[in-house]
């Protein structure tokens, strides 16, 4: 049985039921229960068109349902409608069931969870896990997220910023439970970069790739994080960058800059240096700049508070980051990292304790923690 090819296969007969005249929430059950289906089958009869057999089963599915819902006499029309078996048509609504799972209608928290078993074909048990929630709050999440999309039409054009920022959501949240979110959202944006010709969506698949490829060295083998100065650079995977760089150069060349394309830049400049000191920081000043003028993102502004106090000294960068709210994320710890650049080593002490306590999670607190050691160690000598 091949997971892989069911899951690959989930959006696109989804979409075809959707596009039928089904409703959403009625599809997606069907097809759920067509792969079930799949699986008791498959291993001793394997389908000669796996997709056409899986339309046919989730459309007959979706009947069955239809004829016992109190709307059977709505729905009379469809069942006349019945597709013959065969093989399924080529055509990939793909795109489409994108733009309805990242609906602007949904939380982000529910577009993810939709996102990940419409189109990702994950099960509930398996988003939840990836979670660390309860199976019964995602199943709750994901049948809110149904209804809340049961009475909209499934003819509009897709917003695909909206679409972007939820594979973001999804990447960024890494790896957890038995599910791996980053090259999950990395499939996905690769499904959706094929489906759609667009700048940005390229964009988001080199930052995507050019960040996966600093997997391996971005912890110890304790766990610990390691700073980007300090990772292995021998641990990076330079296909993945490669192929980052590739997709980002043929996106840049369109002319159509947008933020996704703007942080992959910045990635790559990272990735171009053999090590951190020969890092270009000027040139990632400059792409900050571009990010601010794109977003005028505080945390953008943060970040690019780091790469000036790099670039034109540690006063600099104090001076940028002087301006923005000190209640920001990681504020704290930038300023003390920023203090210890400029040899105030007592008052980066202070400032990184006082950042580990506002960390939001266990390993940057340790690592935070690890800092205001180091200093006091040298402090005290």
């Amino acid at each position: 049985m091949d997971e892989a090819l069911l899951r690959s296969l989930t959006p696109s007969v989804l979409a075809l039921l959707v596009r039928r005249g089904a409703d959403f929430a009625a599809a997606e059950d069907a097809v759920q229960e067509a792969l079930v289906e799949a699986l008791r089958v498959w291993p001793s009869d394997p389908p000669r068109d796996a997709k056409g057999w899986l339309v046919t089963v989730a459309w007959r599915k979706f009947l069955d349902q239809a004829r016992a819902d109190t709307a059977r006499r709505r729905r009379e029309d469809l069942v006349m409608e019945e597709p013959v078996p065969g093989t399924a048509p080529a055509a990939d609504d793909t795109l489409r069931l994108y733009f309805l799972c990242a609906h602007p209608s949904l939380t982000p928290s529910s577009a993810i969870a939709l996102t990940l078993r419409a189109v990702g074909g994950l099960t509930t048990r398996q988003i939840a896990r990836a979670y660390l929630v309860p199976e019964a709050t995602m199943a709750q999440r994901i049948s809110r997220a149904k209804r809340t999309l049961a009475g909209v039409r499934f003819d509009r054009p897709g917003d695909v910023a909206t679409v972007l920022r939820v594979l973001y959501l999804v990447f960024n949240e890494g790896y957890s439970g038995d599910v791996d979110l980053a090259a999950e959202a990395i499939r996905l944006t690769r499904q959706l970069a094929a489906a759609v010709d667009h700048p940005e969506v390229a964009g988001l698949l080199a930052l995507m790739l050019l960040h996966h490829a600093r997997r391996a060295a971005r912890t110890a083998p304790d766990g610990s994080l390691v700073p980007l100065a300090e990772q292995d650079r021998g641990r990076w995977d330079t296909g993945l960058i490669a192929e980052g760089v590739a997709i980002l150069q043929a996106a840049l060349a369109r002319d159509r800059l947008g933020e996704y394309q703007a942080q992959a830049a910045i990635a790559a400049l990272h990735a171009d240096a053999p090590r951190a000191e020969e890092t270009d920081w000027v040139q990632i000043a400059e792409w900050y700049d571009e990010l601010v003028r794109l977003t005028d993102s505080p945390v953008v502004r943060l970040n690019r508070a780091v790469a000036v106090g790099e670039a034109d000294g540690p006063r600099a960068g104090l001076a940028a980051l002087a301006a923005l709210d000190a209640a920001l994320p990681r504020h704290t710890a930038v300023a003390a990292y920023l203090h210890e650049r400029d040899g105030d080593l007592e008052t980066a002490a202070r400032l990184y304790a006082e950042a580990a306590h506002k960390a939001p999670s266990l390993s940057e607190r340790q690592h935070l923690t690890r800092q205001a050691a180091r200093l006091n160690a040298r402090l005290r000598h």
